[in-house]
């Protein structure tokens, strides 16, 4: 890296683009890497180049497919461990099995929990993250866990289209994410919304109530993830039919966006959907409907400054959610 001799970006392929926009934001390149698979299924790593002593950053969101991801995560960590790296700080944009983070029915694991074990028994020094589904995953690692929010990039998308001041009210698509909404609301200075809902079952949604006022207002929906769809999609009908908004417009850190997730958005009464690249969007689910904004910048600043030993919680001291 230009200015930073002992740092080395590797990534898996999880994600290799969102990996490359951050070694070119630090001013290099990706560290050189082998990751394949035997014709059995194995994975095989094989680090192309000396590790002894550098700053390693692996880049590794642990999406769809989520278990290669996290064995191929587990594997380069355990492989530059075994090679003298210095640090390695895992940075996960997605940490996937955030949401099973306790336990809700009986003899259920905590699978969150599982996982943060097992790349810390790998060899982590660290993990730098983007919006966990809970922020109390971040006490599961027994190391330092740096914890960035989207919420300031998304923030400055919806300023650059006038959706602030009062322009709208930002709705928390379920109870457990109105800190969430409320600090978004609090930064673009308009007020929030809040639909009740209830899961009978997994990837299954019922809208019960819609808490606060939205009649003939525009609404932002802000979640960390969007999976299948369909609490976004339903929020939106209910806001629209129920509440009387508007429009809807959605945002999201995560877009998981799977099973007929697209469909569903592209057919919904949504006027757009931003997420952000932390999951790669393959070119199949490129719909004019979505916009995606890069974290790129966040995670390259975020580096610098940890291999710096630089205050990371200073690139939020003017968002109220940090």
């Amino acid at each position: 890296m230009r200015g930073f001799p002992d740092l080395r970006i590797f990534t898996g392929n999880a994600n290799p683009e969102l990996a490359r926009e951050i070694a070119e934001g630090l001013g290099g390149e990706l560290g050189s890497i082998s990751v394949t698979h035997f014709s059995d299924g194995e994975i095989c790593v094989k680090i192309e180049e000396s590790a002894r002593g550098q700053d390693i950053f692996i880049v590794q969101p642990t999406c769809h497919p989520v278990n290669d991801n996290i064995m191929e995560l587990l594997m380069m960590v355990d492989a530059f461990r075994r090679a003298s790296a210095h640090r390695i700080t895992v940075v996960l944009p997605y940490y996937g099995y955030a949401r099973q983070d306790k336990k809700i029915k009986p003899r259920e694991p905590v699978t969150a929990r599982l996982i943060a074990n097992l790349i810390t028994q790998a060899g982590a020094s660290r993990v730098l993250s983007v919006d966990l589904h809970a922020g109390q995953i971040q006490g599961f690692f027994d190391l330092p866990v740096d914890h960035l929010l989207a919420g300031p990039l998304i923030a400055e998308y919806l300023k650059e289209r006038d959706l602030h001041n009062g322009n709208i009210v930002v709705v928390s698509p379920d109870v457990g994410g109105v800190t969430r909404a409320r600090t978004l609301a609090e930064h673009l200075h308009t007020s929030i919304a809040i639909i009740a809902k209830r899961r009978p079952e997994a990837n299954k949604v019922e809208i019960m109530e819609i808490i606060g006022d939205v009649r003939d207002k525009v609404c932002v929906m802000i979640d960390d993830m969007i999976d299948t769809g369909g609490s976004i999609v339903q929020g939106a009908d209910a806001l629209l039919d129920r509440g009387g908004a508007k429009d809807v417009y959605a945002c999201c850190t995560h877009g998981v966006l799977s099973g007929k997730a697209i469909d569903r958005i592209g057919g919904s009464r949504i006027k757009s959907l931003v997420i952000t690249n932390t999951i790669p969007l393959s070119e199949e689910k490129r719909i004019p409907k979505i916009h995606v904004l890069s974290v790129a910048p966040l995670l390259a600043d975020a580096i610098r400054r940890i291999h710096e030993d630089d205050s990371v919680s200073e690139m939020f001291q003017h968002y109220s959610g940090h």
